[in-house]
């Protein structure tokens, strides 16, 4: 999919971001809002903290697969702090920003902090740019008819009926992260440099460590192994599952823009993004990322000024021409399976 037409935008292109960020800047919204995150986190935590505390008291019993579904969301809740605190929406310093976001990536989920930073970047630099953004690259799903052409085996075949097959797939996506982690850890360049760019590569590997140590440790200590194999399949499953969830709405389905197009950073961010409407209860299960433009545009924005900003960058972008697209959850579902389904199209003729 290419970039639909937009109005014709003023003559002063370049300095449309700047315009909208000093109206965002002038309403306080980049300030940090450590009272509320500081609830936020301790909120959290609890969750996190009673679901594995839950273990033990549960003991050797299939109970425990429900305790292995509330860990779920709150793995995901986590995860959600990992990525505010890789945006720096927390706290204005980098160390205090990188040891949440260490804490929270590899301590608790077993996550590299560093290696999702580098591809996270990625991500924001070019959303939905095949060529450049790693969320959208050829891999288990294909995103685009290039893509699809190109795939063979397997693939190909997945690649047929991708549509169906997304919701299922993802149970497999904790596990492929934890993968993707390892070998980011691990993986060298053929002149042996590290292939992933970390800050801090030993504390990472060392968390890392100490995750899989605690989490198989106690899981085996108080289940029989029959029991905490299944535990281990319901948590990373629908961890999996929840994560992208809540990642799918965002892009997926949305213009995907070609080095052909020369996008300034505001139309780049904008007509890739979709913003999911919701209440609170959206709010927290998709961890403020239904404010996908705002949060595109404005990174290091805290969570809670999101639904504050979305007025003032809806009402500007209708100022300029420049389609602003918002849907609801289960219509941002359809979208994104309609655009599978139709990129896998040539495939099943």
């Amino acid at each position: 999919m290419v970039l639909a037409a937009t109005a014709d935008p003023p003559a002063r292109r370049g300095s449309d971001f700047a315009q909208l960020s000093r109206r965002i800047s002038g309403a306080g919204l980049l300030d940090r809002r450590p009272a509320g995150y500081a609830v936020r986190i301790a909120l959290t935590l609890a969750a996190f903290v009673a679901g594995w505390v839950a273990v033990p008291l549960v003991g050797d019993s299939w109970w425990q697969l429900l305790v292995a579904a509330g860990l779920a969301v709150a793995t995901t809740q986590v995860a959600f702090l990992g990525h505010d605190a890789g945006h720096r929406q927390m706290f204005r310093r980098r160390a205090a920003s990188e040891a949440a976001g260490l804490l929270a990536g590899n301590l608790a989920v077993g996550l590299s902090y560093g290696w999702w930073v580098d591809k996270h970047n990625r991500h924001h630099a070019n959303p939905n740019h095949h060529d450049e953004d790693p969320d959208v690259g050829a891999g288990a799903l294909v995103w685009s008819y290039e893509q699809a052409a190109a795939t063979r085996g397997i693939g190909r075949r997945l690649a047929r009926r991708q549509a169906w097959l997304f919701f299922p797939m993802l149970l497999l996506e904790g596990l492929a992260l934890h993968v993707a982690s390892v070998r980011a850890l691990l993986g060298r360049t053929p002149d042996g440099r590290y292939a992933t760019p970390m800050r801090h590569r030993a504390v990472e590997g060392l968390l890392l460590a100490l995750h899989a140590a605690g989490y198989l440790g106690l899981l085996f200590a108080v289940l029989s192994p029959g029991k905490a194999l299944a535990f281990i399949a319901v948590h990373q499953g629908l961890w999996g599952l929840y994560m992208g969830c809540a990642f799918a709405p965002n892009h997926k389905g949305m213009p995907m823009p070609t080095a052909d197009e020369d996008l300034d950073f505001l139309r780049k961010q904008v007509l890739t993004s979709r913003n999911v409407r919701g209440g609170w209860f959206v709010d927290v299960a998709l961890g403020g990322l239904n404010y996908q433009i705002e949060h595109h545009l404005f990174p290091n924005m805290p969570r809670g000024n999101l639904r504050r900003a979305r007025p003032i960058v809806r009402a500007y972008c209708a100022e300029h021409g420049v389609p602003y697209v918002e849907t609801g959850l289960v219509e941002s579902y359809r979208q994104a399976l309609a655009h599978l389904h139709e990129v896998g199209r040539p495939l099943r003729g």
